[in-house]
């Protein structure tokens, strides 16, 4: 069986890059086709074949205005010759046509600038100084960008997704039923089985009386009402990561002790952070979510919006709270619940054992096997 993957790009890591990465591990010899690839923003996949097209030659700036050429590139695909291509997708790359083969679209969720993120994006499209420019330009086309992308909704023989919010945006957008099937987890990486120092902040706090949060730092994730909330609350906050946020999250907690930004960290020490935090703050609306996930492999209870795949995980009360409207009074008011109840961590850590690598290559390789067997049978 001659297989392909498909995703819509690769420049950075993230958690859909991760689920790429685990269904290129279960297909080593199946090339990624993708519209843009930057080995030095993500170097995950240096043993893969991987292939571009005309629009490598756009500097990654340019991603976001790019939809209706990438709509255009998978589309015009040649994967005549595959009987299995497996889209991993959130945006365009579902267009492809596989003629002779079986299209698998694993689709994290409906293309959230053109459908339940719209009104979001055209409030901050992310481009500083160029913003009324190409808000106007996206306000224009929205209508026709929206047609072609339910137009190649259509052409995926089968859904997955991840989650049961996700599941939801597909019917709702796409008119389309999908399969859930959740995001391999490296659980195991994150459980941390022996007695750790204790670790120090800078202003002499203990990491286990801080809250933390770690996430890719762009404006969707919203981790400026983290810091507002950690402000609000008098509770310390560490924020791990970065991103085309960060400078604007670290002048919003400019001359706070409260705050402390720490840059990307290894898995291991990631995980020694986590199992040590007191609690994992989650204030995203995500089809998923597999920070919180990890978070909670290492013990950590999580406090999420109460909205989206965070609802898949967490279980009010017993390994996290959730908290009811996306703002930082919610979310301060969340912590303050959290801080009325106890939590064992080893149950905490227990409680998404099933969201493990096993389990997903177990899922997945079912369904495309079930999925062969009905288009032979058809």
């Amino acid at each position: 069986m001659k297989v392909a993957l498909v995703c819509d790009w690769l420049t950075n890591v993230g958690g859909a890059e991760k689920v790429l990465l685990r269904i290129h591990q279960l297909f080593p010899e199946a090339p990624i086709y993708t519209s843009k690839y930057d080995p030095e923003g993500i170097d995950w996949f240096k043993d893969a074949d991987v292939r571009t097209g005309r629009l490598q030659k756009y500097p990654t700036k340019m991603r976001r205005i790019l939809g209706p050429l990438r709509q255009r590139y998978f589309s015009h695909l040649d994967l005549s010759e595959y009987d299995l291509v497996i889209s991993v997708t959130g945006a365009e790359a579902k267009a492809v046509k596989v003629p002779n083969g079986v299209h698998i679209s694993y689709c994290h969720v409906p293309t959230q600038y053109y459908w339940q993120m719209y009104d979001d994006y055209v409030k901050n499209p992310g481009f500083g100084v160029l913003n009324p420019f190409v808000r106007f330009f996206f306000k224009l086309l929205v209508v026709p960008l929206r047609k072609a992308d339910l137009k190649s909704a259509q052409r995926p023989d089968y859904f997955v997704t991840i989650s049961e919010y996700a599941k939801e945006q597909i019917k709702k957008y796409y008119g389309r039923d999908a399969v859930v099937i959740h995001p391999p987890v490296e659980i195991e990486d994150f459980k941390v089985k022996k007695k750790l120092r204790n670790i120090k902040l800078k202003n002499g706090f203990d990491l286990s009386s801080a809250y933390i949060t770690t996430s890719r730092q762009v404006n969707w994730k919203r981790i400026d009402l983290a810091v507002s909330a950690a402000q609000m609350s008098q509770r310390h906050l560490v924020v791990v990561g970065e991103g085309p946020e960060h400078k604007k999250l670290v002048k919003m907690a400019e001359g706070s002790t409260l705050v402390q930004f720490l840059p990307l960290m290894k898995k291991d020490d990631l995980a020694k952070y986590l199992s040590q935090a007191k609690g994992y703050l989650f204030p995203s609306l995500e089809p998923f979510g597999i920070a919180p996930v990890e978070a909670l492999a290492a013990g950590c209870p999580v406090i999420a919006f109460g909205e989206g795949g965070a609802k898949d995980y967490i279980k009010n009360g017993k390994n996290g709270v959730l908290f009811e409207e996306q703002n930082a009074k919610s979310l301060a008011e969340g912590i303050l619940k959290f801080e009325q109840l106890k939590f064992d961590r080893a149950k905490v850590a227990k409680s998404v054992d099933n969201f493990s690598l096993e389990r997903f290559d177990r899922e997945f390789l079912n369904f495309v096997k079930k999925s062969k067997k009905h288009e032979k049978s058809k």
